[in-house]
């Protein structure tokens, strides 16, 4: 039995729910809405689907149906808009964060906490201190949609299999994220040599243009909203992998935004790096070496948060 419990029923929550179904990852799935009518009406409908696909009990509820969770995810707060950075975000989230924490928590002290809502490193730094969760159970999603988008970009370029493409995304999940060029890989040839050992089609391919790549990566959600008005199917699908990898007896390695304690010389706030997550929560970092470089963006990244944190009643 899996059960997950979802908080915040607009496109993402909504969007995670069907996702969880047609990947067969819960036998339960609450959604809980301040508007519960909106809540009701998403869980009929995916519901209804739910015969073309593994059996599965979805329905609205409140916070005190969440109990016995195994997984709650966090999708509820204003949503950003065109134009608007994650960090403009800020206090109001945390302040809906701050009095969804003991509501829910008192329910599901056992669950393992997955924060999506934005700004989500913030969030994710509201959620440990303002919580009594140990630090291993809760996850912020952190830079895992933007590693996807990195890799889906990767992919296209090089016209090969999502799944052989290995680089990432650190730092922030937002303006000074960025991606650690020295660790990047495809099939294990380095990013850097790729152009000349990887097989084309027989066109040319300029040079691999990475600080466009990096733009790319951090502005490609912004077009999606101007274009559609929300992201929510690529998010879905990363929240998804995360719930997976949660069910799972073997660890997996994902850029998730978690608490810092020293590595890289970092202390007091929650970004993303590399770590491993099995069935029992975040089982560690995974310190890969980087260039002293890309440890000072890193850093940078992180004191671009601790500035936010400052300015922000936590």
């Amino acid at each position: 039995m899996n059960k997950i419990s979802i908080i915040g029923t607009g496109s993402v929550g909504s969007t995670i729910a069907y996702t969880l179904t047609t990947m067969n990852l819960a036998t339960e799935i609450v959604m809980i809405d301040i508007n519960e009518t909106k809540a009701l009406g998403e869980a009929l409908d995916i519901r209804q689907g739910t015969p073309f696909s593994g059996p599965c009990e979805v329905y609205a509820g409140s916070y005190a149906d969440a109990k016995d969770s195994n997984i709650v995810i966090l999708t509820s707060g204003i949503a950003r808009k065109p134009g608007q950075t994650r960090l403009e975000l800020a206090q109001t989230n945390v302040d809906i964060t701050k009095k969804i924490i003991p509501e829910i928590t008192k329910y599901a002290p056992n669950a393992t906490y997955i924060i999506v809502s934005n700004p989500v490193d913030i969030l994710t730094y509201t959620f440990n201190k303002f919580s009594d969760l140990p630090e291993s159970r809760i996850i912020g999603s952190g830079t895992i949609l933007d590693t996807s988008r990195l890799r889906a970009k990767l992919s296209e370029y090089y016209g090969i299999n999502q799944s052989n493409v290995h680089a990432y995304v650190f730092g922030e999940h937002g303006d000074s994220s960025f991606v650690p060029w020295s660790i990047a890989n495809i099939s294990n040839v380095p990013i850097h040599e790729c152009n000349n050992l990887i097989p084309s089609s027989g066109e040319l391919k300029p040079e691999l243009n990475f600080e466009e790549i990096e733009r790319y990566v951090r502005t490609s959600g912004g077009i999606v909203i101007q274009r559609k008005g929300a992201t929510f199917y690529a998010v879905s699908a990363s929240v998804c992998h995360i719930c997976k990898c949660l069910s799972s007896g073997l660890g997996t390695t994902m850029t998730i935004s978690t608490m810092m304690h020293g590595e890289y010389g970092i202390e007091d706030v929650c970004l993303s790096t590399l770590n491993l997550v099995g069935n029992d929560g975040i089982r560690g970092k995974v310190n890969v070496p980087l260039t002293d470089e890309e440890i000072a963006k890193l850093q940078k990244s992180a004191e671009t948060l601790k500035g936010v944190i400052s300015q922000l009643n936590i």
